[in-house]
């Protein structure tokens, strides 16, 4: 039974002899994918009505008939039959594709909805298509609120991490429900106003840059155990278990033991020596690799772990140069207990560098933007509810909290701390991969971040020399102010300058 416009009936309410009462839903959520229905969910569990539209509407059938069945929860066949049945101002939460269909959802809805109401997009939208609906949208009387959702599946139905930014008007109609549903952590939701236009999405977009150098790191030590110790899945599956215990305490190690614990129930060998080895990607690795070159920020560890899935993805390239360049097993004799708490070592020192490149790029954006971000409290956010939960965010947010105009999350104590700890062991674990033949992009690129950010002078006067040699490009000086330039092959050392 389809629902009545702005109306429950009978069949969901429990009511008798076919009353029927309106009710008006508190938000309306157009997309029903896995997202989109599990957010439903969970709204609903917190006491929240929700109308919902699709494209298609046997999901909203399916959903209406099945995991929301006696739930209040409102079909909506058609844009306008949403509108009819929200309570104003009206509140609609996109959870479709992002790109176009975005778009195409937002002319719709501007024929249906009043100023005053709101339009969520909650898919990862890029940044600067946020900006530019905010804009528009706030033109015609509309609000316009870009809300960076994370936590997969199971964080959509029992709380997510959610990243709102765009109009501010529109937060407090839309905070009780956000808040409500978002995970909680030390009595506080994973949830609250980021800033301005696109810094939602902008948030999130660094969050799953984070994701895939985090992903692409934790990967490095599961191959490096595999290869180099010949550990089996179960053994490895106790190691992670381990790392779990400690400050590694994260929700992407804790998923990586389970995954190393599943059995194929056909072959009865581990499903992950099963599993293809190409990795794909939706993108947002990949705009914040863009973002970081465009606002020249240093985030070489974020940018191989999009490499790092491209190449994975180019079997042809690989299947020949296997060919060409035979790999050799590595005859590395290591002791084991001692090589895996180096591999754990060089696993956090890389994940700080991670997490310091993708919070350098976001205190750039605030400046560049004028969002004003406030790095410790989007840590807070990532505690619980999202992809890279992890138990040393906290720290994040506590080094913000002691000095708000940190130049980089290197050089917090705790931080620094680690990385000089780590730095023997973390040497170590890239020179023997390196020995050996084995990639380690991550590692790599981290501890090459590392020694860079930290090297008082660097190879770089020299490209700058060969930058004026051929461009005239100009150079700084380091024992007078100014912009100089010399006529390098001239025997009189012939030298312009604009000196201050």
């Amino acid at each position: 039974m389809r629902h009545l416009t702005g109306a429950l009936v009978n069949a969901h309410t429990g009511l008798n002899k076919g009353s029927v009462i309106i009710i008006k839903a508190d938000l309306g959520l157009i997309g029903l994918a896995v997202m989109g229905e599990n957010l439903v969910l969970n709204m609903e569990s917190r006491g929240f009505t929700v109308a919902v539209h699709n494209r298609t509407p046997d999901k909203i059938d399916r959903l209406l008939q099945g995991r929301a069945a006696g739930k209040n929860v409102i079909g909506a066949y058609t844009l306008e039959e949403l509108a009819s049945q929200l309570k104003k101002p009206r509140k609609v939460m996109l959870m479709v594709k992002a790109g176009e269909p975005v778009d195409l959802f937002i002319q719709r809805l501007m024929e249906v909805l009043e100023p005053g109401d709101i339009i969520i997009d909650g898919g990862n939208s890029l940044y600067s298509d946020t900006i530019r609906r905010t804009e528009l949208l706030e033109k015609s009387g509309l609000l316009y609120v870009g809300a960076g959702v994370s936590g997969g599946e199971e964080g959509a139905l029992t709380g997510p991490s959610i990243m709102p930014g765009g109009s501010r008007k529109a937060w407090p109609h839309i905070q009780p429900i956000f808040q409500a549903i978002a995970a909680q952590v030390d009595g506080e939701p994973c949830c609250e106003w980021i800033g301005p236009d696109g810094s939602g999405h902008y948030v999130k977009m660094v969050h799953n840059g984070i994701e895939y150098a985090d992903m692409q790191l934790i990967g490095e030590a599961y191959f490096l155990m595999k290869h180099l110790l010949g550990f089996s899945a179960k053994q490895m599956q106790e190691v992670f278990v381990d790392w779990n215990q400690g400050e590694l305490d994260s929700y992407l190690i804790e998923i990586t033991a389970h995954i190393l614990g599943k059995i194929d129930r056909d072959t009865h060998e581990p499903l992950l020596e099963l599993v293809g080895d190409a990795a794909g990607q939706k993108g947002t690795g990949k705009w914040t690799s863009q973002e970081a070159l465009d606002l020249g920020v240093a985030a070489p560890t974020i940018a191989e772990g999009v490499f790092a899935r491209i190449i994975s993805g180019a079997h042809h390239q690989r299947e020949q140069a296997a060919q060409a360049f035979p790999f050799v097993a590595p005859k590395a004799e290591l002791n084991a207990v001692e090589f895996v708490e180096a591999v754990r070592q060089a696993l956090f020192a890389s994940k700080i560098c991670a997490y310091a490149q993708g919070f350098d790029l976001l205190d750039q954006a605030s400046n560049e933007y004028n969002w004003s971000l406030n790095l410790g409290e989007i840590a807070k956010l990532w505690r619980g509810g999202c992809i890279i939960r992890a138990q040393f965010l906290q720290h994040i947010t506590d080094a913000y909290n002691q000095e708000p105009d940190l130049a980089n999350l290197l050089l917090a104590p705790y931080f620094r701390e680690i990385l000089q700890s780590s730095l023997g062991a973390w040497r170590q674990v890239v020179a023997i991969a390196v020995e050996q033949g084995l990639p380690v992009p991550g590692f790599a690129s981290a501890l090459a971040y590392f020694d860079s950010i930290r090297h008082p002078y660097l190879w770089t006067n020299l490209v700058q020399a060969q930058r004026d040699y051929f461009g005239a490009h100009t150079y700084a000086r380091r024992d007078r102010l100014g912009a100089f330039h010399t006529e390098w092959n001239s025997l009189d050392d012939v030298v312009s300058s604009d000196e201050v």
